[in-house]
């Protein structure tokens, strides 16, 4: 069916427009074994989610309001090889334990977003397991694309792989079984009680695919959001084909941090016009770091932390915060087998004291909170060199001034006609912002 324009999609939910997420990787977080020697059916329940639980005041008091967790059901290792749509990881605990987070979290007035991992399956996966076993004549053999021509049994099933990964094995999306079996499993746990979806690798699976399943749930989950992970191609495109709400904004990420890292804001600058001509489509979801990319303090420099997290909350988007980024936290990516974990690290039981960065962050999130505007407000560059810049987000009747400095002294940029200072540090006086050295500053007339 042709979903190639915007009236087949359905606005957002009005509640997205006052949420800011706080994004965990579960399994890290919790100081699960992501390489375990044992199979899932063998694992033990070790009830470790109320350890999550535990944060949500510190969530709260960042001002926050959301709670994006990464992936919760049974895996063979990192999450993203799902073996169970329809039970909790036995490393994380069971079901019971995750329906408590999620009241837990709506009883401090926190949504929650799951993570689906709807392209791909594990190779442990029992669906797959039957194809292995039976080939095409097992019950699960219309989930996934295989050319059966010379196939003997025994032999390897000539199956699809995400990415080359042999543990990740790729579903059909052009199979009614799989478009119903993610119905089923969005459906069920959105009537246990979440808010919404964040759909894993998005990017690889046909908008067609989405178009066909939203829709189907929003029948009966109207409120619910979806944001998918686009990392590259035409965003508003995919939005409009696949009905999806928001994909993530990886090239403002990039701008973000490439920016500043190399002393360029003229590639922010760059970055925030392709963001803003986003927004004529939809609202995209925001980020300085995730899961799966070197923490923003180690990626820009501790000191310029802040300067990202002031970009983060000052143009348009659904902010997302990577939990441990409002204390400065390092960690770098690496490409070999256990480079992720120095980003995924386990936390503390007891949240530690907030630093200057946390109080950053949370003047910020409150300035966003009397400014809800800003969810799909567009930005203007004021003031532009390579090593600073000044961004005027507005409407008719407020205005928002965020201004950055990464050179190594101080530097009078205008102050667009801001006259208060609400995060950060700057002198204000006669239409000029003075920012100190590697300074930065949100302002507000």
């Amino acid at each position: 069916m042709s979903t190639d324009t915007a009236a087949v999609r359905s606005a957002e939910p009005d509640w997205v427009e006052h949420v800011m997420w706080w994004h965990v990787y579960p399994l890290g977080f919790v100081g699960a074994d992501v390489r375990p020697g044992t199979a899932v059916a063998d694992r033990p329940v070790e009830h470790r989610l109320d350890r999550i639980a535990g944060w949500l005041d510190h969530v709260v008091d960042l001002g926050l309001n959301g709670l994006l967790l990464g992936p919760v059901f049974a895996s063979s290792s990192h999450g993203y090889d799902t073996v169970d749509h329809f039970r909790v990881d036995p490393r994380l605990g069971d079901e019971a334990d995750l329906d408590a987070l999620v009241t837990a979290a709506h009883e401090r007035g926190v949504r929650v977003l799951l993570d689906g991992v709807f392209n791909h399956v594990g190779r442990e996966h029992p669906a797959f397991a039957q194809l292995a076993e039976a080939g095409p004549a097992a019950a699960s053999a219309s989930l996934f694309a295989v050319d059966w021509s010379g196939w003997q049994p025994g032999e390897p099933v000539p199956v699809g792989l995400f990415e080359g990964h042999d543990i990740l094995v790729a579903l059909d999306h052009d199979s009614a079984a799989t478009e119903d079996l993610v119905v089923e499993v969005m459906t069920y746990w959105l009537g246990r009680g979440i808010d919404g979806w964040r759909l894993d690798a998005a990017y690889a699976v046909p908008p067609a695919f989405w178009a066909r399943v939203l829709p189907r749930v929003r029948e009966r989950f109207p409120d619910a959001w979806f944001s998918g992970e686009v990392i590259h191609g035409d965003a508003a495109a995919v939005v409009r084909r696949s009905t999806m709400d928001s994909t993530t904004q990886y090239e403002l990420w990039q701008g973000i941090w490439h920016g500043i890292a190399d002393g360029n804001c003229h590639e922010l600058s760059h970055a925030i016009e392709r963001h803003d001509a986003l927004l004529a489509t939809f609202v995209p979801t925001t980020f300085v770091g995730n899961h799966d990319v070197t923490r923003i303090a180690s990626a820009v420099g501790e000191r310029f932390a802040g300067h990202a997290a002031a970009v983060l909350f000052t143009v348009a988007g659904t902010p997302v915060v990577y939990a441990g980024d409002e204390y400065g936290w390092t960690g770098v990516k690496e490409e070999r087998e256990g480079g992720d974990d120095a980003v995924r690290p386990e936390f503390p039981a007891a949240v530690p004291e907030p630093t200057d960065l946390t109080h950053a962050v949370e003047a910020l999130v409150a300035l966003r909170r009397r400014n809800p505007w800003l969810h799909r407000a567009h930005t203007d560059v004021v003031h532009l060199t390579n090593t600073a810049i000044v961004l005027r987000t507005a409407t008719a009747d407020a205005a928002v001034v965020t201004a950055l400095n990464l050179a190594d002294d101080p530097v009078d940029l205008p102050a667009a006609d801001a006259t208060q200072v609400e995060a950060g540090g700057a002198d204000l006086g006669d239409g000029t912002v003075r920012l100190p050295a590697a300074g930065w500053a949100v302002l507000t007339r």
